[in-house]
């Protein structure tokens, strides 16, 4: 199990690299979080929901993903309460004050869980989340300590060089917890070293005297984690800093509002990673760029609240100007909703928001209910015949005349999304178009004729994650790490 001192440790990072490696030794290997936190959720084979970075990592098993991945999901809707996923399905809502109480009570699922997956492979490398540090959090825990130690796992920690006083982040970690737990840590390693390492070797030594921890390695920077999906909204902060660069004004510029309960917002990685693509994050308090291609509202976890988010910064004023221009406007979910009419939610599914006008740029209407679509789909763009495919996860129908042209033809009959009269605005529910090729270049050559094929996006992921586990293989004892498991 690889645990960290700290949130955005780079613990999923790790996991899937090592599932990778391994799988690149022979071994059969799947992934394992006992609990996530995020918004960004991959629909599985089996029809439920988990989180985007256990998807990331069964892919690097070469496998697909199975709710038992991540049997326990929290998906935050307001600062006060998250959706309660479990085994992949919603289970209500859920308040801080209530986390412990539900903890102990879903700590039989997850072992039950982790047992399956024992059964099917030959290693399971397990994320923590957050810190075992937080030992206000212990009681009740399933997330690291509490999980390791029912299920009788070793422990490696991993601590974050790149935040600062990590030989503190260790020791101090070492120094908090009970002697059950710190028993259970076998080893650590240091991640995103920057520099000469031979510098920090001493550190390593001390690291080791205070803490009777074994050395496992210490983890070079690995710039090509930005080409991989994003778990979370940590990385929202970097998405600026990920173009690749090319020739001044031949980029496509792409704009995505913050919304502060944006979700599935991996949905962009595939447009980032093409070269002559900007995607800009445009945040509170900022205007939206009058010189932009296209506009993307992403999914939301509180669409009613996020809506009134975008008016209050006023860019429903900028958004509409930027159509009148002949820029494009495409939601994704929770953004396609917002591009209708209105939102009703008469149910309080979402909180005490029960309606909201939308944009009104799209002539459909959604109103929320309890039932959640789960399910991947296959189609085609009917405008072009283009085939997509990916998955639906949303509450709530959206009907209207706009509904008379759809953006896509699913392949069970069923039509997806609207497009209006004059094209410029678009919206469906399916999440992962852009990470088909045809489409997501057939989509961008429509904004600028004549440019380049575009990067090959699912090559490109495995690429990066046998790049990963190569690096890995350089720079950590994983004979060592593996023989933890036995």
């Amino acid at each position: 199990m690889i645990q960290g001192t700290s949130s955005d440790a780079g613990k999923s990072l790790l996991v899937a690299g090592l599932c990778r490696a391994f799988k690149n030794r022979g071994l059969n290997v799947r992934p394992f979080k006992p609990q996530n936190m995020s918004n960004n959720a991959a629909v599985t084979l089996d029809g439920g929901e988990i989180g985007r970075a256990q998807a990331l990592q069964a892919k690097a098993c070469g496998v697909d993903p199975i709710t038992d991945m991540n049997p326990v999901l929290l998906k935050p809707q307001s600062e006060t309460g998250a959706q309660l996923v479990v085994g992949g399905k919603v289970q209500g809502t859920v308040q801080p004050k209530d986390f412990r109480t539900f903890k102990d009570t879903l700590l039989p699922d997850v072992l039950r869980a982790f047992e399956r997956l024992k059964k099917q492979c030959d290693l399971v490398v397990v994320e923590g989340a957050g810190s075992p540090a937080e030992i206000n959090l212990r009681q009740g825990d399933i997330a690291n300590m509490g999980f390791a130690v029912a299920a009788g796992v070793p422990v490696v920690l991993v601590g974050d060089v790149e935040k600062g006083g990590v030989i503190a982040q260790i020791v101090g970690t070492h120094t908090v917890l009970t002697t059950q737990d710190s028993d259970r840590i076998k080893g650590f390693i240091v991640n995103k070293f920057r520099g000469d390492a031979s510098l920090f070797t001493p550190a390593l030594f001390d690291i080791e005297a205070r803490t009777n921890w074994k050395n496992l390695g210490l983890v070079p920077w690995f710039e090509a984690a930005g080409k991989l999906p994003k778990e979370d909204s940590a990385s929202l902060t970097h998405w600026t800093d990920s173009g690749q660069g090319s020739a001044a004004g031949k980029r496509i510029r792409i704009a995505v509002l913050k919304f502060p309960r944006i979700a599935n917002f991996d949905d962009l990685d595939p447009l980032m990673a093409e070269e002559d693509v900007d995607v800009v994050l445009i945040s509170a308090g900022e205007a939206i760029p009058g010189d932009l291609d296209v506009i993307i509202l992403a999914g939301s976890k509180s669409v009613i609240s996020d809506l009134q988010f975008v008016k209050e910064q006023d860019w429903d004023v900028d958004i509409k100007a930027h159509v009148n221009r002949g820029g494009l406007v495409v939601g994704l979910c929770g953004g396609y909703q917002m591009l209708g009419q209105r939102i009703c939610d008469p149910l309080g599914i979402e909180g005490s928001l029960h309606e909201e006008l939308g944009l009104g740029l799209l002539d459909v209407e959604t109103v929320l209910s309890a039932d959640k679509t789960l399910q991947q789909v296959s189609g085609v763009e009917a405008q072009t015949g283009i085939k997509i495919s990916g998955y639906e996860m949303h509450l709530g129908l959206t009907e209207g005349p706009g509904r008379q042209f759809p953006w896509l033809h699913l392949s069970d009959g069923c039509e997806d999304g609207a497009l209006s009269g004059s094209g410029r605005v678009m919206g469906s529910y399916v999440h992962g178009l852009f990470a088909q090729d045809d489409f997501r270049h057939g989509f961008l050559s429509r904004l600028r004729e004549g440019r380049f094929q575009g990067v090959p996006y699912e090559k490109s992921i495995e690429e990066t994650l046998d790049a990963l586990a190569d690096h890995l293989e350089k720079s950590l004892d994983l004979d060592a790490l593996f023989e933890l498991s036995l």
